[in-house]
């Protein structure tokens, strides 16, 4: 099934981009942030999501979170959010939540390897909300990028080592870090979610598929056994709309 997202459009209402979607796509990946928090806004979002076609699946909160802080009480409000999410995603028969596995210190330099630690220690944790709420949790693999954490299919193996927790395999993100046939061999039968988006491998620039340098014939004929949904995550609609049409006739 192919969907979208779009993090720009949790500034607007959530009925705006409902009318949108519905008829142009089968699925719609909330973003949980702002006007689109599925957490804060869980009554307003149950009344209207019956009314449209469209299957639903949620990404978590990340601008404020981070599951792997040092700080304790930052690290227990951010998981506290993601239950509140997943608690959310239950009330509104969402089954899938891409997570991100947390920062390193952005002030304080050599901190990924303490960061790594707390992030393992909070999977287990995340395993157990996943199986109060039914909602299945993926961890998401990141873009080359200062202090993000699970940038290659080993370190997210390393984190998510030891739990039944899901991956959501992000095909631009691992074109940023040369991972993208590395994630596939290690997670091709744990991938329950992905992210598709183009770019020139030197930073993740969410560009429409085909505007970049991804071999999407051979990723896609490695994912050939994979049934579960594409999610395009676009900066804006039109180039979502033009990523579907290439996925389709690819």
């Amino acid at each position: 099934m192919i969907g979208m997202s779009c993090t720009g459009f949790s500034i607007d209402e959530p009925q705006v981009w409902l009318d949108r979607i519905v008829g142009r796509f089968e699925l719609w990946e909330i973003f949980s942030e702002c006007r689109h928090s599925i957490s804060e806004r869980t009554d307003l979002f149950a009344d209207l999501l019956p009314s449209y076609d469209l299957h639903y699946s949620v990404h978590s909160p990340i601008s404020d979170t981070n599951i792997a802080a040092i700080n304790e009480r930052i690290r227990e409000a951010s998981f506290q959010i993601m239950v509140d999410t997943a608690k959310a995603a239950n009330r509104l028969d969402i089954c899938t939540m891409t997570v991100h596995p947390g920062l390193a210190s952005m002030a304080i330099l050599a901190t990924e390897e303490m960061a790594m630690g707390i992030a393992k220690e909070m999977m287990p944790r995340l395993q157990k909300v996943s199986e109060e709420y039914g909602v299945t949790i993926a961890i998401e693999n990141m873009p080359e990028a200062p202090f993000f954490l699970g940038r290659t299919a080993d370190a997210l193996a390393d984190i998510i080592d030891g739990t039944d927790l899901s991956v959501c395999f992000d095909i631009g993100h691992a074109n940023t870090t040369g991972q993208i046939d590395r994630m596939i061999d290690l997670f091709q039968d744990r991938i329950a979610n992905i992210h598709i988006h183009d770019n020139y491998g030197d930073r993740d620039a969410h560009m429409t598929l085909g505007e970049g340098n991804i071999d999407f014939d051979h990723v896609l004929s490695r994912l050939s056994d994979y049934d579960g949904n594409f999610i395009i995550e676009a900066r804006g609609f039109d180039s979502a709309l033009e990523s579907q049409g290439f996925l389709e006739s690819s």
